[in-house]
């Protein structure tokens, strides 16, 4: 049975925090590393005890700056693309990483902006209020938010049971998605990623070495939802799936044909990993999302600056593996894993303060992993994969 972390143990909170890999990517660059609020750094420890065994599952949380190079940035996130900003009204987080965001902050502000959009947003989010922010950001699609955190609970894991040989469908992207599927098979379990030919995983555009990391040993699948056999071809294999992953919003999935809450009760693992839920149209990406939660250190002049690398991301891959080798009342359960609630859970207990002198050496820096075997081309096994599962390729 899986046992969450104890939120008295400050000693262990610590400790856990150091040896993750976090603290020294969190702070401004200037000034030393900070030690986070929370115990997300302990619920990974617990969540890779009960996924493999190991108390490992901390280090998660901070690798892939091991593969990029990444260094703590104070209120710019490690990858550059999300920033801390005052509003009115106290502080928020708003990514700009995709190549329309440019436009949606435009939107956001009503005016046009230059090749650097932060000025402008900057000045507007200083006028207006954090509940202005969100209602503009989710009515755009823009992933910003203030910093806030919520209280809803979130699922648990229960009692693990192999999934070695299930067959596991992973409609995911980026990082939680692909991280949950990677543990997955680790333990055995066969993984089908899929694409679409006009949404491939935008990850493919990142550090080459991580995705491998992520993806070696998988198998991918392309189709086409847009055509009749590609709809077909992608319901078949969801009836295939033991385990289906997706990382965004429900209505994407649910335009291809696909019923999350038929598959389930049709006796498949469903992992939904949202920004905010299902019920949610929210946007987020693991920046905005830790720091919109309330995930943040500070600085010596009180103002917040990131935590980690994106630290929602990691967090939920976990969490969402460790439910996806859950044993439920029913042989199929949709699992509802909001990113949001996942981090707000974990600052029930423990403010951030500086790293002691006495700590210093104590700190781990991220470490890569060692991986065995090369991720697939995009698509390279379409037909293999279909064909093995008795699907008529389209």
């Amino acid at each position: 049975m899986f046992a969450w972390p104890d939120d008295a143990d400050e000693d262990r909170r610590v400790l856990d925090w150091l040896g993750s890999g976090i603290v020294s990517l969190t702070g401004s660059p200037s000034e030393s590393p900070r030690i986070p609020p929370g115990n997300a750094a302990t619920l990974a420890r617990h969540l890779g005890k009960f996924i493999n065994g190991n108390d490992d599952g901390a280090r998660f949380l901070s690798e892939r700056a091991a593969f990029t190079g990444f260094t703590r940035s104070g209120s710019i996130s490690l990858g550059g693309s999300c920033r801390l900003l005052p509003t009115r009204d106290g502080w928020a987080a708003v990514s700009c990483a995709r190549p329309d965001d440019p436009i949606l902050l435009g939107a956001l502000i009503s005016a046009e902006i230059g090749e650097d959009p932060w000025p402008a947003v900057s000045a507007w989010l200083a006028a207006h209020t954090g509940t202005e922010l969100a209602e503009r950001a989710s009515l755009l699609g823009l992933a910003a938010a203030p910093v806030a955190g919520s209280t809803t609970s979130v699922p648990r894991p229960t009692t693990r049971r192999s999934v070695e040989d299930l067959v596991v469908v992973d409609f995911s992207a980026l990082w939680a998605g692909p991280l949950c599927s990677h543990l997955l098979g680790a333990a055995g379990a066969r993984v089908v990623k899929v694409e679409t030919p006009t949404r491939p995983d935008g990850a493919r555009r990142g550090n080459s070495e991580f995705y491998e990391l992520l993806h070696a040993g998988h198998e991918s699948v392309v189709l086409d939802p847009s055509t009749s056999p590609g709809r077909s071809a992608l319901a078949q294999l969801v009836e295939r799936a033991d385990i289906v992953i997706e990382a965004s919003r429900p209505r994407a999935l649910a335009g291809f044909g696909l019923d999350a809450e038929a598959a389930a009760a049709s006796g498949t693992t469903w992992i939904s990993i949202t920004a905010a839920g299902r019920n949610s149209d929210r946007i987020g990406f693991g920046d905005d999302i830790a720091a919109s939660s309330g995930l943040v250190a500070h600085n010596n002049s009180g103002e917040p600056v990131f935590v980690g690398d994106a630290i929602a991301d990691p967090l939920s891959g976990l969490m969402a593996a460790a439910l996806a080798m859950s044993e439920t009342p029913t042989a199929g359960h949709l699992w509802d894993l909001s990113m949001a609630d996942l981090v707000a859970s974990t600052l029930t207990h423990g403010t951030d303060a500086p790293l002691p002198r006495s700590c210093a050496s104590a700190v781990a820096v991220p470490e890569r992993r060692k991986y065995v075997g090369t991720a697939p081309a995009s698509g390279s096994d379409t037909h293999a994969v279909l064909r093995s599962l008795g699907i008529v390729a389209p």
